[in-house]
């Protein structure tokens, strides 16, 4: 019997060392988990008082974990007020842009909205919360296959992602209430003009390779007349594909 409950101890005794070493495990994760929700608070409040002013596309940007959509490496910088390397050439936009044309495109509950541009799926991901439904497209295929795998794992369940050429939208899901454009063509493509919607609305940076682009807000009537007018002065990637480098869309 003394054999038997010296064993049982020293089982208990290992039990307990487990549990322990466990919540040692256990509390970095809460900490940073923590540390994150601070720095997104902090960060929100800083785009408050650089003029964002929509409630609804501060609650949505709150509810978005960013530190999930930037390499592991950058996590610690997730909520600086600046665009980040995501691999292949391209960046996540600057939370201010982010931002400034989730507003601009005006979202509502009930509308489908479709992104050129998914890079990591951030800018989807804040548009998750606002509208019915988003669909996006990347051109490089590895960011679109982790833009998927991130969404899903979230549970985005109301994106589509797409690889395939921008420049050709979405025809099959067109009429489209908004399009927001993440990365700047020279001129603005005439199919997704045909893919908005009557009083429907595009946010795009328009300008030259390597140059400042306008931010520009084209609106289409009810009537499908067309207007346009530019917002500031922005710096993106330059939009690729077009009739030369159109990969399949799956």
């Amino acid at each position: 019997m003394r054999g038997t409950g010296q064993a049982a101890r020293r089982l208990l005794a290992a039990i307990l060392g487990g549990w322990g070493a466990l919540a040692a495990c256990a509390a970095p994760v809460g900490d940073m988990e923590d540390d994150m929700a601070s720095q997104r608070a902090r960060l929100l409040a800083s785009l408050e008082a650089e003029g964002i002013r929509d409630a609804r596309v501060l609650a949505a940007m709150r509810s978005v974990p960013r530190e999930r959509f930037v390499p592991e490496e950058m996590a610690e910088h997730a909520y600086g007020d600046h665009p980040l390397p995501i691999g292949h050439g391209q960046t996540i936009s600057q939370p201010y842009i982010v931002a400034l044309m989730t507003g601009l495109l005006q979202p509502e509950p009930h509308h489908r909205v479709l992104e050129i541009g998914t890079g990591s799926g951030y800018q989807a991901a804040v548009l998750s919360g606002l509208v019915a439904r988003v669909y996006t497209i990347e051109i490089v295929a590895p960011l679109a296959d982790g833009a998927r795998t991130v969404l899903a794992g979230l549970g985005y369940a109301n994106v589509e992602v797409r690889t395939g050429d921008g420049y050709a939208g979405w025809p099959e899901a067109a009429p489209f209430d908004g399009i927001v454009v993440t990365a700047a063509p020279e001129q603005v493509p005439q199919a997704l003009v045909d893919q908005l919607a009557p009083g429907g609305r595009m946010v795009v940076p328009v300008g030259p390779v390597h140059a400042v682009q306008s931010l520009t807000v084209i609106e289409k009537s009810d009537d499908g007349r067309v207007s346009r007018r530019q917002v500031a002065a922005v710096r993106f990637v330059p939009m690729t594909g077009g009739p030369d480098e159109r990969p399949r869309p799956r």
